[in-house]
């Protein structure tokens, strides 16, 4: 047990409260630290406040897109654009339309049948078709052409030149001309060379997408049936001073399959193929009788309707037996090998058909090249029609 003194213990207090004035003294602050300190602290209350006001700022902005009658939640957050930059969305009701999932499950159908030899298989047309791979491959089998582009490409810019030159094929197909203000429209179809684009469907556009394989199904008469009257609401999103600016756009995709087949007035081709098919067959042999009177002079002969006008050779050779003249082989494809120069061959005939006196087809070479029977029938019956009693 210890024991202390009174002086002993009250020398011990005013030792360890020395220790503890020495203690407070070794760790204070000095007076250059606290302002270093204060300093920093406003430079970070200033810094939180920049912060605050810019989280503000696009709160607001997401506010205003939000509460924009035209932008539904789901699209708002997703525009960042530059200045002047515009962007459109399809609306998410139209995404789940029941028309418009049905146009897309045909046109993709449309596609894995014509690729099939191809072993490719397309399930989303977004996220299958936005890189120009398939694309491309769907212009080569339709058109029979080969198009100069590299197989496989990775890189974004690679991806898009490649687009810009299926378009620019496909564009050229459709006998759309290139893009100006005065002519959007091509004259023919009505389609608009504006509905797409290499930058539109790279950025996984469906409307862009789906206006271009409507227009390609047309154009090659695909043997498919779209849903009629299928259009969606697009909310078309532009900055403008800083600011978001909305529009809302309606696109139609269809129309009736009647006007989107180029279908003029019935005829009596299109009685005979609804309700005289026993008696389709007797035309097709006075025809094939008609025009092989006149090809047998320079040793050629039909035998099959169905398929041997299809290149345009035997059309432009009888109007030249026809019309009694010599038909330059330099003016059109003796030994037509795509799909381009059948199509040359058979309009170069319908041309000098006009030049014969004979109305402008209701037939387009396209037809014919795609073996539109009706329409070779039409042509043919028309050449007779004039020429049955020459010999």
């Amino acid at each position: 047990m210890s024991c202390f003194t009174t002086h002993e213990a009250k020398e011990t207090d005013e030792e360890d409260s020395k220790k503890v004035k020495r203690h407070k003294t070794t760790f204070s602050e000095p007076k250059d630290d606290k302002e270093w300190r204060e300093r920093e602290r406003k430079k970070e209350k200033e810094r939180n406040r920049v912060n605050r006001d810019e989280v503000n700022e696009l709160t607001e902005e997401g506010k205003h897109a939000i509460d924009d009658p035209s932008l539904s939640p789901d699209l708002a957050g997703t525009f960042i654009l530059d200045e002047g930059e515009e962007r459109s969305m399809i609306e998410p009701a139209s995404r789940d339309d029941l028309k418009f999932k049905e146009l897309q499950k045909v046109l993709i159908e449309w596609i894995n049948d014509t690729l099939v030899e191809n072993r490719i298989i397309v399930k989303d047309i977004e996220e299958d078709l936005f890189d120009g791979q398939i694309l491309g491959k769907l212009i080569e089998k339709l058109a029979d052409i080969k198009l100069e582009v590299a197989e496989v490409t990775q890189s974004e810019q690679g991806q898009k030149q490649k687009l810009k030159t299926v378009l620019d094929t496909t564009n050229r197909l459709l006998n759309l001309p290139r893009w100006n203000h005065q002519q959007k429209w091509s004259m023919e179809m009505g389609w608009r060379q504006d509905k797409w684009s290499a930058d539109s469907i790279h950025s996984k556009n469906i409307v862009a997408i789906i206006h271009l394989l409507v227009a390609l199904a047309q154009h090659f008469r695909a043997p498919i049936r779209f849903p009629e009257h299928v259009s969606v609401n697009v909310v078309v999103v532009q900055r403008r001073d800083g600011q978001l600016a909305t529009r809302k756009v309606v696109e139609e995709l269809t129309t009736t399959n009647d006007m989107m087949q180029g279908k003029f007035e019935r005829d009596a081709f299109d009685t005979l193929f609804d309700h005289a098919p026993d008696k389709l067959n007797v035309v097709k042999r006075s025809l094939i009788t008609f025009v092989n009177k006149h090809l047998n002079k320079i040793n050629l002969e039909v035998t099959d309707l169905d398929t041997q006008f299809a290149d345009g050779v035997y059309l432009v050779l009888l109007m030249g037996l026809l019309e009694g003249y010599f038909v330059p082989l330099y003016s059109f494809h003796l030994t037509p090998d795509s799909f381009d120069q059948k199509v040359h061959n058979v309009q170069f005939s319908l041309e000098l058909m006009q030049d014969g006196g004979l109305p402008k087809p209701k037939a387009r070479p396209e037809d014919i090249v795609n073996l539109d029977l009706k329409a070779t029938l039409r042509v043919l019956y028309n050449l007779f029609t004039k020429y049955k009693h020459l010999n």
